[in-house]
């Protein structure tokens, strides 16, 4: 009996793995030595802070910081108000990209594609240049905010939930996303189901949503980091302390002749858990759907 040998793959030589290795570690390095100094200044006392400009590890540790962090202003209020817009947005924003992505990727209709590279041009838009008309338009609510039938007499939706939700409701990243994942589904699937009498309806909430998992955690990850992060637009519509989040509180911190850095970065440290605490539940789910957005065109 012959034998016949299996081809090998070729294997990388010791020197570029060497190398690749080395240049992996600077990369982290970049990430984590940032983070580290956060760390370490949150745990500084405030008269340690540049007592020693080139030492890493405080002489002391304070974890009274994390403590005088949350005293020092209303961070359970801020809390409330970024959950509540961050929860609500991601579930619109989710549901809204499950519907325009399945249209999308299969209702055909007339200039569908047209529509689609509409929808991904807006993609290019910095943040920064909606936020005016946005102002206005939220501002100008008919019979909102003390408005009257022609918009006019009151604030309309600024300072309130549904102005710090509105702009969130939908991304076409995550439109994108959600067409792509539904492009690479088998057809054969959606007639199953029209065979047996089935919608569109039906389709898409039935059978399509439930095997888009991975896309849906996706989207739901990056809408909840985008509104949970967010400062600009609070910022700018928010005018009373009731109705600041958590990133707007963060500067309560900044003084006019210095910075309180060690309450400051245990701040960060505490708003930046949720996020940090999502991504690791979600991190398979989140990888898997990036993966798949990138199947099919």
């Amino acid at each position: 009996m012959s034998t016949r040998s299996l081809p090998t793959s070729p294997r990388t030589p010791l020197s570029l793995r060497l190398v690749l290795q080395i240049l992996a570690v600077l990369l982290a390095a970049l990430y984590v030595i940032p983070a580290l100094f956060v760390i370490t200044m949150s745990l500084r006392p405030v008269s340690d802070v540049f007592a020693h400009p080139g030492q890493i590890l405080p002489d002391s540790w304070r974890w009274q910081n994390y403590i005088d962090a949350v005293q020092s202003a209303s961070f359970g209020l801020y809390f409330v108000n970024s959950t509540i817009v961050a929860v609500i947005s991601t579930a619109a924003q989710v549901i809204l990209a499950c519907l325009a992505g399945y249209a999308l990727a299969r209702i055909p209709f007339k200039g569908r594609d047209a529509l689609f590279l509409l929808v991904i041009a807006t993609l290019i838009v910095p943040h920064e240049v909606t936020l005016v008309p946005l102002f206005i338009m939220l501002k100008n609510v008919p019979l909102a905010g003390g408005n009257n039938l022609f918009s006019q007499g009151g604030i309309g939706w600024l300072n309130s939930y549904p102005g710090l939700i509105t702009p969130h409701l939908v991304s076409p990243l995550s439109i994108f996303l959600m067409r792509q994942f539904f492009l690479s589904l088998p057809e054969e699937l959606a007639d199953a189901v029209r065979i047996d009498g089935g919608s569109d309806w039906t389709i898409l909430w039935r059978i399509f949503t439930p095997l888009a998992k991975p896309a849906v955690a996706t989207v739901a990850i990056f809408a909840f980091q985008d509104t949970w992060n967010d400062f600009l637009w609070p910022l700018v519509i928010t005018k009373t302390d009731q109705m600041k989040t958590l990133q707007l509180g963060l500067t309560i911190f900044y003084q006019e002749n210095s910075t309180q850095w060690p309450l400051l970065m245990a701040g960060i440290i505490m708003v930046s858990l949720p996020i940090i605490v999502l991504f690791l539940f979600g991190q398979r789910t989140f990888t898997a759907g990036i993966a798949a957005g990138a199947l099919k065109g």
